[in-house]
């Protein structure tokens, strides 16, 4: 039955997810929620919770997207939401297992889809959030993702554990990476917890840091992709952000390229000061999407930022504090992204959505 429930969740998910898109760009608005920026955010995730799994935000994206609950299960367990993630991945595991597969998304209904392809990062946040919250596998999980990290590895990765030069999905999904930094540093997260866990995954965390370091850092930041040395957000700070690399001196020369470039301006942080450099999907750019993931400002890897600030105990936290606080106060909303200006992003076939689950992040600051 697994190719059944695995081909109609994808059409059914898919077609929802779309039509969901296409509906909040005419006829969705934007709730202001009150209060100053700390209270907007505790809202948000408050209301994204509906007692059976997180969503993903408060407009269209109303279903469970693995990497953006990935990249807050930890922040939600450590602000005492434990109990409430280990639900939200007792509900992803058992659609996960009835589809055959982990996928990045699953709407409330069960069905379990990609969006907008097959994504190499939905594994590794997946195993990152049992991880980080403690949840305990019984056997039927360990088998399940015992078949996944062996097809995981067949589909993704060499014999020597790197990653294939091929498509896939990955955070920054309107660009076509080859093999980029972030991709690594999931791969890297991924041996870590298939070890912290006991799954078997033969590779270690190691291997994909030398790779990091050797290949992709160029004396300011991690290269975009293999042979891309532009700048981009997600690449740029994963290694740090997931402990891949923890080193102040990078860290720092890192910081004070996107002091320099000015990319947390007029809020942090902008996607990339080079958007001319990359290859882009061709429904998410053009006329229907244009800008999408250019130079415009994304709130989510603005929070990774902040994290690092504070982490590495750089001067500037509190001045970049401030100013995102503001951007959350001026919208009344958690927003996807904006405008170069400061501005709500909308575009023919798309509206930037409010009330982002990312709002977990910045709570833990």
């Amino acid at each position: 039955m697994e190719p059944f429930f695995r081909t109609t969740g994808v059409i059914l998910g898919t077609l929802r997810a779309e039509y969901r898109q296409l509906a909040n760009r005419y006829f969705g608005t934007v709730e202001r929620l009150p209060g100053d920026a700390r209270a907007i955010c505790q809202q948000t995730v408050d209301r994204l919770w509906e007692g059976d799994f997180y969503r993903t935000s408060l407009g269209h994206f109303d279903f469970f997207w693995m990497r953006d609950f990935g990249t807050v299960a930890q922040s939600l367990v450590r602000l005492g939401e434990t109990k409430r993630v280990h639900h939200t991945l007792q509900f992803a595991l058992r659609h996960y297992r009835r589809a055959g597969a982990v996928t990045l998304c699953i709407d409330s209904v069960g069905n379990c889809f990609d969006a907008p392809g097959k994504s190499i990062d939905a594994l590794p946040w997946l195993l990152h959030s049992l991880h980080v919250s403690g949840y305990e596998l019984n056997k039927s999980d360990i088998t399940f993702l015992h078949r996944e990290l062996r097809r995981y590895r067949k589909k993704y990765l060499d014999d020597n554990g790197h990653i294939r030069s091929m498509k896939y999905a990955e955070m920054r999904d309107a660009v076509i990476h080859d093999r980029s930094a972030y991709s690594v540093a999931l791969v890297a997260r991924l041996a870590y917890c298939s070890e912290q866990l006991q799954l078997e995954f033969p590779y270690k965390m190691s291997q994909y840091r030398e790779k990091l370091i050797a290949h992709y850092w160029n004396g300011h930041y991690f290269n975009a992709a293999y042979r891309n040395t532009a700048f981009s957000a997600e690449c740029a700070l994963f290694p740090f952000f997931l402990g891949i690399v923890d080193d102040a001196t990078m860290a720092g020369q890192t910081f004070d390229y996107i002091n320099q470039q000015r990319l947390n301006e007029p809020y942090p942080l902008i996607y990339t000061n080079t958007p001319e450099k990359f290859r882009y999907n061709w429904w998410m750019t053009g006329p229907w999407m244009p800008n999408y993931q250019g130079d415009t400002i994304w709130s989510w890897h603005g929070e990774y930022y902040l994290h690092l600030l504070k982490r590495y105990k750089r001067p500037e936290y509190k001045r970049e504090y401030k100013k995102f606080s503001e951007m959350i106060e001026l919208h009344g909303s958690f927003p996807e992204m904006l405008n170069l200006d400061g501005s709500w992003y909308n575009a023919p076939v798309y509206k930037g959505d409010p009330g982002m689950v990312w709002a977990a992040l910045f709570l833990e600051l």
